[in-house]
């Protein structure tokens, strides 16, 4: 008995630490009369922890019972809030709805606690996502109101962010980012509880992705990395983090680094969260796509599609790559049917849909979409929206063979990508700025463009680019077995003797990157060994 006494006191001392893979085996260890209705919601938040999400649910539910039975109404009202939840996030919609009116059974004519405050605010964001903008911004002001009446942080950081997203969702962009800044100085500064402060942070890097703000989105990542490293590595949130880190590696152009948190994502998050893991596929799809992987492409967007999400843009631009732009177009052009898109997707799948049309020779659709982008980009203070809206209206000027206002439209796009610090749009916006500045009949000007997006190019890995450069230069030697200029350079260091960590120092680039080259190589080469390429080297003259 005394034992039971004592291991119970440690479970509830680990759950108050949150140090929840020991509370987890010592309230497992124990016997369930031994548990009280507290004991069963710590047993519940330590499996969630653990990405046991079955038996969270179960003993949350069993907790909820308990606080039930002994007449803790607003206790209940909030586990029947978490369970509500919990059940959303399953894509089981009606079980949360059960829950929703339990939690608001359980507060009816009570006097208000600060678990009015949570139901307010989950009923917030429903109405949030219903479009019901006027409720859900009084839902999020009184949830705050009622988070400082009680002085509970993570109220408060929550009601912060839900009035934030319902701003943003008003048009009021600015004024919602701040309030998202102002939740996030919560999560790094250790006044929230670990669960909340993951909700916060999700949150917050999801809507900066959402409106293209990608220089907040990278500083905030920056600046929760610390608590990223301090939540237990199984747990459902290292995951959503990684896909969160793998879409900002992506845009920074650090696409080995994307490629491989996306890819871990895919695994932590295939059990528990499929939607999630629907996104971390669709952000691998793009990452491979960059680096000229179409096989690895294909497959990450088919598996995001098939995880409930739409694959486009990315999956129309593998259609252009592949030269099936009437594919590209089609596919376009059904998910911009959508009446429900946000105006930052509609935005990107505008663009998208500026070069398939261009590359369809429909320069009347292509000027349609394009000035549907810029109505877009011309209502938002977004700098991104206006590189977008600036790169098509370029782009297709360039395809009229308007010289002048390509040259006026790409000038600015360069420098847009440039500042917000992303080198493959950047690059991208300097091929065609290359091509504008040689219509204009500037040889010398356009080569020096042009090379600049080369080198770039190289600097990330994108081999389809560094194709096409190279032969908007005239650079474009064939070499042997159809290998890149950047292959042949791995291939010669290989043959010298050097290791793959040799080859990264050498060329200033990630140990993935040399070995996504040498899978290339290889599979060109129609070889299975460093040694048979080494022996193709020195027989083609390339050593």
């Amino acid at each position: 008995m005394a034992d039971r006494v004592a291991d119970l006191e440690h479970a509830r001392d680990a759950v108050a630490r949150e140090s929840w893979s020991d509370a987890y085996d010592l309230l497992r260890s124990l016997e369930p009369p031994d548990l009280e209705a507290r004991d069963l919601e710590g047993l519940a938040e330590a499996a969630w922890w653990g990405s046991k999400i079955d038996e969270a649910i179960a003993a949350r539910q069993r907790a909820y019972s308990a606080f039930a039975t002994k007449g803790d109404e607003p206790r209940a009202a909030y586990l029947a809030v978490r369970l509500d939840i919990e059940h959303f996030e399953r894509d089981e919609p009606s079980v949360g709805a059960g829950w929703l009116k339990r939690a608001q059974r359980h507060l009816l004519d009570r006097p208000e606690c600060v678990q009015h405050g949570y139901l307010t605010l989950l009923e917030a964001t429903i109405a949030l996502n219903m479009g019901e903008l006027d409720v859900a911004l009084a839902g999020a002001r009184h949830g705050s109101v009622v988070g400082r009446r009680f002085a509970d942080p993570d109220l408060i950081a929550m009601a912060t962010v839900a009035e934030g997203l319902v701003s943003m969702a008003s048009g009021h962009v600015d004024d919602g980012l701040a309030l998202l800044d102002e939740a996030m100085i919560a999560v790094i500064a250790g006044e929230l509880t670990q669960y909340f402060a993951g909700a916060v942070y999700c949150s917050v890097i999801e809507a900066c992705l959402e409106v293209i703000d990608l220089r907040r989105a990278g500083e905030w990542n920056e600046a929760a990395r610390e608590w990223c490293l301090s939540i237990p590595p199984e747990s459902p949130y290292p995951g959503q983090c990684r896909v969160n880190r793998a879409e900002v590696a992506r845009l920074r152009g650090e696409l080995s680094e994307a490629e491989a948190e996306a890819t871990r994502a895919t695994e932590e998050l295939a059990h528990i969260r499929p939607e999630a893991a629907a996104v971390a596929h669709y952000t691998l799809g793009e990452v491979r796509l960059r680096l000229g992987d179409s096989v690895g492409a294909e497959a990450a967007f088919a598996r995001a599609h098939e995880l409930g999400i739409d694959p486009q843009p990315g999956l129309a631009r593998l259609r252009l790559e592949q030269g099936n732009v009437e594919a590209a177009w089609t596919a376009l052009r059904l998910s911009l049917s959508d009446r429900d898109l946000g105006p930052s997707r509609r935005a990107v799948l505008l663009a998208a849909q500026v070069d398939a049309e261009i590359e369809a020779n429909d320069l009347e659709a292509a000027a349609g979409a394009r000035d549907k982008l810029e109505q877009i980009a011309g209502a938002s203070t977004i700098p991104a929206l206006q590189a977008m809206a600036a790169t098509a209206r370029g782009s297709l000027a360039l395809a009229k063979g308007e010289a002048s206002e390509a040259l006026t439209s790409l000038r600015y796009a360069c420098a847009t990508w440039q500042e917000l610090k992303l080198p493959y749009e950047t690059a991208q916006a300097r091929t065609r700025f290359g091509r504008a500045i040689r219509a204009s009949g500037n040889e010398e000007d356009a080569a020096l463009e042009l090379r600049a997006a080369l080198t770039a190019f190289e600097r990330l890995g994108a081999t389809r680019e560094i194709d096409r450069v190279c032969e908007l230069l005239g650079d474009r030697q064939p070499l042997p077995g159809g290998l890149t200029k950047r292959e042949a350079e791995v291939l010669r260091l290989v043959a010298a003797g050097m290791t793959n960590r040799d080859i990264s120092v050498e060329l200033v680039i990630s140990e993935h990157t040399v070995a996504r080259h040498l899978q290339n190589i290889f599979a060109k080469l129609l070889v299975s060994s460093r040694s048979a390429a080494t022996a193709f080297a020195f027989e083609h003259g390339l050593a």
